[in-house]
């Protein structure tokens, strides 16, 4: 508008001119020099600055790139706590992944948490016996084996079969070793820490007219074991029944059977079977956990009381 208003008045000024005689030249001239002060140009530069003043204004309000923009940025406003959040290792679940470094400490806790009394790393002492295994069967229940490098476990570390089928390294005081896996329970008389080994494994360590030496121990996770296999007990049906687990590497803590939309604990007897008294589960799916943590779960294992019925799992070595 006032660009507008300023050449209205310049054509006024320009008409009035024309219209002046000579004789007024003298006194155009100095009306033209008072133009000069009032002309477009030189009110083009107050606009300018108020312009620039109004930029100015618009740019602290909102920065661009290159402004100060750190009050409306994520990292400025996070809390410490938000800030730390995003390093946190996830927790996965320790059934299905190798833990990685990260997670070793927590690993380590659900092992000591699951093993009871006999721990993966620990060193054990106390005394070798020996008894005459016969067939290899014993209250762990797995029945005769052709494999005589067994052991009965005292009936503290027994711990209502939580040992049976253990891998053991046994060490005599000169340096002999065995390996033994543990199929039977040492009777009350047997001190926390001895071990009754069959003949045979006695006879890797000492001769066995000693009858008795000192031995150090300790929990093993072997390779080449085959794998797993769940075997119902005799009489087992949709009613009631027992599970057995066999051939699993590393010693069992758990098994679960599928029912009622979740996942059934069942407890453990000495005898080395998990009983569900009231039927519920039989014959579906079953989920086993070792110390480690890890789990394994089996579809397809029908009540079949007596038959020991492969699987292709196995527990990871550790």
């Amino acid at each position: 508008m006032k660009e507008t208003r300023q050449a209205a008045r310049r054509r006024g000024r320009r008409r009035t001119l024309w219209a002046l005689t000579p004789v007024a030249l003298v006194a155009a001239g100095a009306l033209v020099c008072a133009a000069v002060a009032f002309r477009p140009g030189h009110q083009a530069g107050t606009g300018d600055t108020a312009a620039s003043t109004a930029a100015g204004s618009r740019g602290t309000a909102a920065p661009g790139p290159g402004a100060s923009a750190g009050s409306t940025s994520p990292s400025a406003t996070r809390s410490p706590r938000s800030a730390v959040s995003p390093a946190e290792p996830a927790r996965p679940s320790t059934a299905s992944a190798r833990p990685s470094a990260p997670d070793a400490s927590r690993t380590t806790a659900t092992t000591a948490s699951l093993a009871g009394r006999i721990r993966p790393g620990v060193g054990y002492r106390g005394v070798a016996t020996m008894y005459d295994a016969g067939t290899g069967d014993g209250a762990c229940s797995y029945g005769p084996s052709g494999d005589l490098l067994t052991a009965a476990m005292n009936h503290t570390d027994y711990e209502t079969s939580k040992a049976c089928g253990a891998y053991v390294l046994v060490r005599a005081a000169g340096g002999a070793t065995v390996t033994v896996r543990i199929t039977n329970e040492c009777p009350t008389g047997c001190a926390p820490g001895q071990l009754d080994l069959s003949a045979q494994a006695f006879a890797r360590l000492a001769n066995p007219v000693a009858g008795r030496i000192p031995i150090t121990w300790k929990l093993l996770s072997p390779g080449g074991s085959g794998t797993v296999a769940l075997r119902y007990k005799t009489g087992s049906s949709r009613y009631w029944c027992a599970v057995q687990v066999i051939g699993h590497r590393n010693p069992v803590a758990r098994l679960e059977l599928r029912a009622d939309g979740g996942w059934r604990r069942l407890p453990r007897t000495d005898y080395n079977y998990f009983l569900a008294e009231d039927g519920r589960g039989c014959g579906g799916t079953v989920r086993i956990t070792d110390i480690y943590g890890e789990r394994l779960t089996v579809d397809g294992i029908a009540v079949r009381p007596g038959t020991a019925q492969t699987t292709r799992l196995q527990f990871a070595r550790h």
